[in-house]
C-alpha cells in the first residue's frame, strides 16, 4: 500500500496542523538553526512548536511517500545494482523489494538470529562489486553460552536465496545483557568496518582486549589488515580500529574523501558524530556530553587528554541511527549534507557541510509526522529513503 504526505512546510505553520490533519494533508516540517564557529558543534534539537526557537524556519518543498508498511521492525537496508532494495527486519527476515511495484519477496537461507532485546537481524550490506561476486553481508545477534553477542557473516545472493554462508566475525566476550549491539557495516576499498556497542558494560569500551565499544576493521573476507593500528600488540585485539564508543549505529564514508564518519548513540544527551582515526580513543565512558538516565554525571567530564572530541554532539539526544551523505542535486539547496536518523526525537536531521566537511546549518525534517527513523539511505535515483516508525519504508520526493 502506498500513501502520500504532501508538504510545503514552514515552522510557523505548525499551529495549523490539527485542522489540516483532519483533511488528510500532513505538512512536512523543517526548522533550522546556526552552529558554533569552533570546537565540536553542539546541536540542540527543538520541538517544532517551541516558543523559543533560535533560528528562522526554512521552507522545504517535498512530499513523503509510504512505499511499504506493516513491516516487522525494519532495521537496515541497502540497494542492489539493479535498483532493488534489500531490507533487514529485526526478527530475522531479509526481503527483496522491487521498485515501481514495491512487491516484496522473502530471501531464504538467512542465518538464525537471536531476536532478543535490541538484538536480532540488523544491518545488510551489498558488496560494491555485487554484479560479479553476489556477496551480501549481514550483521546480527546470536545466542551463545552465557548470553548474546554480535556476529557478521556473508553469503552469495542468487535469485532469492543466500548460499555459501561464511561467518567472518563474532564479537567477544559474550554478555547476558540484550542491548548495545552496534551492528552497522561499511565496505570501503576492500575493507570491512563493523561497529559494536559496549553491550551495556561501559568499562569494556576502554579495554583493548574486548570487541565491545569498538569499530573493527577487517578485509572483505574477514582477515585482519596488516596496517590495523594494534596489529602485533599482545595487549590489544588486532581487529580494533578505534575504541571508546558507546553504541555506534551509523557509519558512512564522506564522498570524495577517505573519511569514515560514525554516529554514536549516547546516554541521556551526548549523541555524537565522529570522524574515525586509526587507534583513536573516543572517550566513552570516561568523557561524554551526556548524563545518566534520570540525571547524574558520567565519568570525568567532557574533555580529557588523549581522548577525541566529537565533530558534532546532540543535547538532548535525538537517538542517532543510520547516517548517509547526500551529495547530489535531487532536492534544490540540499547538498552537500549529512543525513542523521533520529529515533528519540523522530526525525531526520540534515546538516549542511562545507567543502571541508565542516557542519553548518541544521534542518529538521519530518518532525511533525511522529515517526522514529532507524535508517536513512540515498537511493540510486538520488532520493532519500528511510525506515520509519510504524514499520514503514518511506521516500522523500521533490515536488
Amino acid at each position: 500500500m502506498q500513501r502520500w504526505f504532501f508538504g510545503k512546510a514552514h515552522m510557523r505553520l505548525k499551529t495549523l496542523f490539527p485542522a489540516l490533519a483532519a483533511t488528510g494533508l500532513i505538512l512536512v516540517l523543517a526548522s533550522a538553526c546556526a552552529q558554533p564557529d569552533s570546537g565540536p558543534a553542539r546541536v540542540e534539537p527543538l520541538l517544532e512548536n517551541a516558543a523559543n526557537a533560535s533560528g528562522p524556519g526554512e521552507l522545504t518543498d517535498f512530499r513523503v511517500r509510504t512505499l511499504l508498511e506493516w513491516l516487522q521492525e525494519p532495521w537496515g537496508m541497502d540497494f542492489l545494482p539493479d535498483g532493488r532494495l534489500l531490507l533487514a527486519e529485526k526478527p530475522g527476515t531479509l526481503k527483496i523489494v522491487t521498485p515501481g511495484t514495491w512487491s516484496v519477496r522473502n530471501v531464504s537461507g538467512v542465518p538464525a538470529v537471536a531476536d532478543e532485546g535490541q538484538g536480532g537481524l540488523m544491518d545488510v550490506l551489498v558488496h560494491p562489486q555485487f554484479t560479479s561476486n553476489q556477496w551480501v553481508y549481514l550483521s546480527y545477534s546470536i545466542a551463545a553460552e552465557g548470553g548474546f553477542t554480535t556476529r557478521v557473516s556473508r553469503a552469495r545472493l542468487r535469485d532469492a536465496a543466500l548460499e555459501e554462508l561464511e561467518v567472518l566475525f563474532t564479537a567477544a566476550p559474550v554478555f547476558a545483557e540484550r542491548r548495545h549491539f552496534g551492528s552497522r557495516l561499511l565496505l570501503d576499498q576492500g575493507l570491512l568496518y563493523i561497529t559494536v556497542g559496549d553491550r551495556g558494560n561501559r568499562s569494556k569500551a576502554q579495554s583493548l582486549l574486548t570487541h565491545n565499544g569498538k569499530v573493527l576493521r577487517l578485509t572483505e573476507d574477514g582477515a585482519i589488515p596488516a596496517d590495523n593500528p594494534f596489529v602485533g600488540r599482545s595487549d590489544a585485539l588486532a581487529e580494533i580500529y578505534s575504541y571508546g564508543h558507546r553504541n555506534p549505529q551509523g557509519i558512512a564514508r564522506r564522498p570524495g574523501t577517505r573519511e569514515i564518519w560514525v554516529a554514536e548513540h549516547g546516554p541521556q544527551g551526548g549523541d555524537e558524530i565522529n570522524i574515525l582515526k586509526a587507534g583513536a580513543n573516543y572517550g566513552w565512558p570516561v568523557i561524554t556530553y551526556g548524563e545518566e538516565y534520570g540525571g547524574g554525571a558520567i565519568g570525568e567530564g567532557t574533555h580529557k587528554a588523549g581522548m577525541e572530541q566529537p565533530l558534532i554532539y546532540y543535547v538532548p539526544s535525538i537517538g542517532t541511527g543510520g547516517i548517509a551523505f547526500y551529495n547530489v542535486d535531487t532536492y534544490p539547496g540540499w547538498g552537500p549534507s549529512l543525513l542523521v536518523s533520529g529515533l528519540r526525537l523522530a526525525r531526520i536531521n540534515r546538516l549542511e557541510l562545507d567543502e571541508h566537511g565542516q557542519p553548518g546549518k541544521e534542518t529538521r525534517l519530518l518532525g511533525n509526522l511522529g515517526m522514529r527513523v532507524r535508517d536513512v539511505q540515498v537511493g540510486p535515483d538520488g532520493m532519500v529513503y528511510a525506515l520509519a516508525d510504524r514499520a514503514r519504508l518511506i521516500r522523500l520526493e521533490p515536488r
